[in-house]
């Protein structure tokens, strides 16, 4: 039997977590024994595998390494793969004090702090120590490549979504038109630009803006949303239990982030048939393409989202061929059931 591991760091609503979560949900194979680790969060009550789960510390590293390393000898465990640059650092350890010949995978999610500050030592780390890199766009292989990480380690495997659980929605219509957004409310995800959207449409008839998320920039979002005097527009929603149902009350869903990988919300949107209007940032264009799938913004101009967001909302007809296609592309490449298998594939590789 192949054992396996999954580690990341914890269990908060986020890509990388809900990606663990995917994974710990689907991973099937009779050959494979499969457990999982992490710190807790609001998310442990998606796993479905509870009897295989390590509960890890939030601040106590040693403690966590302690436990991993009894958990890799106890259940002999032949892959590790890591969620998180933190969980790779743990698991690099743990190889190196168990003496096994553990295999270590790594999917890179996001843009680490160690990559922006010491790029050569974190090429190296990857390099000498990870046996394969799952990058989840080919916008960020490219990234690794040109850092010096050895081609021959990285692999594209894209987000894949639940096909069943963000069904496609027929389009009906709202007594009001919703445009949302739907990230955590943080610096990176750019709520400014959302409410600088919503400023310039705010005295359009009949259009309403969702911010669905929380986090540590809530109170700012709320003082802009005062500033601007926008307590009518637009409502805070908070972490909601159910993405697919806030998806599918929009007719838009804008992304305006400052930065991204691959954000899985993209393929939800585009899964669900709701619209999305992004701006054109880390590997978004290899899902949205412009016209065709979505509408892709070039800069992170509010002008440019206001008018694609008056465009979209006086054409039926193009919100329908963008729905039809956006859907189309999500099965043919998107799939949770092809992204579950092409992991599966990389650990018996």
């Amino acid at each position: 039997m192949n054992n396996v591991l999954l580690l990341t760091d914890k269990l908060i609503v986020g890509g990388a977590e809900m990606y663990f979560c995917k994974l710990e949900n689907n991973l099937k194979d009779e050959f494979t024994n499969f457990y999982s680790a992490a710190a807790p969060g609001e998310l442990y009550s998606e796993l479905h595998n509870k009897q295989n789960f390590l509960p890890l510390s939030l601040k106590n590293h040693l403690f966590n390494i302690y436990k991993l390393i009894k958990l890799v000898m106890q259940k002999d465990i032949h892959v590790i793969h890591a969620n998180s640059l933190r969980m790779l650092l743990y698991s690099i350890l743990i190889k190196k004090i168990t003496r096994k010949n553990t295999k270590l995978i790594y999917t890179k999610h996001n843009v680490t702090i160690l990559e922006k500050k010491l790029p050569k030592l974190f090429k190296e780390l990857l390099n000498q120590h990870v046996n394969q890199i799952i990058a989840v766009s080919n916008f960020e292989k490219d990234n690794l490549i040109h850092l010096g990480v050895n081609s021959d380690i990285i692999r594209t495997i894209y987000n894949g979504v639940d096909l069943k659980q963000f069904a496609f929605k027929q389009l009906r219509p709202n007594k009001t038109f919703n445009i949302g957004i739907l990230a955590r409310l943080s610096k990176e995800k750019n709520h400014e630009l959302f409410l600088k959207i919503a400023n310039n449409l705010k005295n359009m008839d009949n259009m309403m803006f969702y911010i669905a998320g929380d986090g540590p920039e809530r109170e700012y979002v709320e003082n802009m949303i005062h500033e601007f005097n926008l307590s009518d527009k637009v409502k805070l929603l908070g972490n909601l239990s159910n993405p697919y149902e806030f998806i599918g009350n929009m007719d838009l869903l804008l992304l305006t982030s400052l930065r991204e990988v691959f954000p899985m919300v993209v393929l939800e949107a585009m899964a669900t048939g709701t619209t999305i209007i992004s701006v054109d940032v880390g590997g978004v264009k290899e899902a949205v393409v412009n016209y065709e799938t979505g509408i892709l913004i070039g800069e992170h101009s509010e002008k440019d989202f206001a008018e694609m967001v008056r465009l979209l909302q006086g054409n039926k007809e193009l919100r329908l061929n963008l729905r039809k296609k956006a859907r189309k592309k999500v099965e043919e490449c998107f799939s949770l059931t092809s992204m579950v298998q092409s992991t599966l594939d990389s650990y018996k590789q």
